[in-house]
């Protein structure tokens, strides 16, 4: 029987952009590791925090780049806060909605009556559109100020695009935020609710993404293992700083790490690496020896610094200063 991370687990709750593709772009090998889980048993729910676009259409997306995806296995973060809202509010009552078309209609599917009007709004709801606008901000902050809930889908302060990292949900929530004096309710990652309704019954969920303050946070949250993967948001350097809400439980440089042995991903010395800790921070030497060397280095390196406290990086040999270079860290 295979012993590698996957039969540890019976649901993958993966993340999408940056974990699974950049953009339109699929990531190397992203396909075939969703679709190798699935051929074993294992499926993924594929959950995200953008509310911008619905269930349908993320799992259109997904099976136009080749993953094995219907509706019924996405989770974003509108259904999230459309339920909350539910749970909170009497049937047919009115919600504020700052955002796009397709978290009106998840309010709308539970009941709910969209809204236009600030002062009769029972609840706000708050999730990212590039049409919003200083209008729709300043209704929420009326609405809210008046009494209102709030939920926020998401609280993301970026968003990947082809431009670079922009202005996403929890930019325009912190505009509400300082006008208002008022503090949300938040429904997609880190909060646990979206991965918890994500892991539905599985019992052995294994989190997977690529940003340490919404993926692995919310992995935490949940009281879940983590993988974190190396081709999206956050990079070595945030590693190596990360407080301990932040730490993932597995580190690999891609999805193939899935069909590794967890001890070969866990945070820790590795073969043909030392790091040792001194006044001037963690000084990198030896060759590495394993199959993926550069990321290696990286777990020995974040093991020091999370017990060390330090996050200055010098090498010693030439091996140790090509694989910093690779990370991107140096001294």
């Amino acid at each position: 029987m295979t012993d590698d991370l996957l039969s540890h687990h019976d649901v993958l709750l993966a993340d999408l952009d940056g974990t699974l593709y950049r953009g339109a772009d699929v990531i190397p090998g992203a396909v075939d590791a969703v679709r190798g889980a699935a051929d074993r048993g294992v499926p993924t729910v594929y959950v995200t925090n953008n509310a911008s676009r619905s269930p349908s259409a993320v799992a259109a997306h997904l099976a136009e780049l080749g993953f094995p995806a219907d509706v019924a296995d996405v989770r974003t973060s509108s259904q999230a806060a459309a339920t909350m809202l539910a749970e909170q509010l009497p049937a047919g009552a009115s919600v504020l909605v700052v955002g796009a078309a397709a978290l009106a209609d998840e309010v709308r599917a539970r009941g709910l009556t969209v809204t236009a009007d600030a002062d009769a709004a029972a609840a706000v709801v708050q999730g990212h559109s590039p049409d919003t606008g200083w209008r729709q901000l300043a209704d929420a902050v009326v609405a809210i100020r008046g009494g209102a809930r709030w939920i926020a889908t998401n609280v993301d302060a970026t968003l990947p695009t082809e431009r670079g990292p922009l202005p996403g949900n929890g930019s325009m929530v912190q505009v509400v935020r300082t006008a208002s004096g008022a503090e949300p309710q938040v429904a997609g990652k880190p909060a646990a609710r979206l991965l918890r309704e994500a892991q539905g019954p599985a019992v052995r969920p294994l989190v997977v993404g690529d940003r340490l303050d919404t993926d692995i946070e919310g992995a935490h949250a949940l009281g879940a293992p983590s993988l974190m993967v190396l081709t999206g948001a956050s990079g070595p350097a945030d590693l190596l700083a990360a407080p301990p809400e932040l730490r993932p439980t597995y580190l690999g440089t891609d999805l193939a790490a899935l069909t590794r042995h967890p001890d070969e991903l866990v945070p820790g010395p590795r073969p043909g690496w030392q790091v040792d800790a001194g006044a001037d921070g963690l000084r990198l030497s030896g060759d590495g020896t394993s199959a993926e060397p550069v990321t290696d280095a990286l777990r020995a390196l974040c093991a020091a610094a999370w017990q060390q406290g330090a996050v200055r990086v010098t090498a010693e040999g030439g091996a140790a200063g090509r694989a910093l270079a690779q990370l991107g860290l140096g001294s």
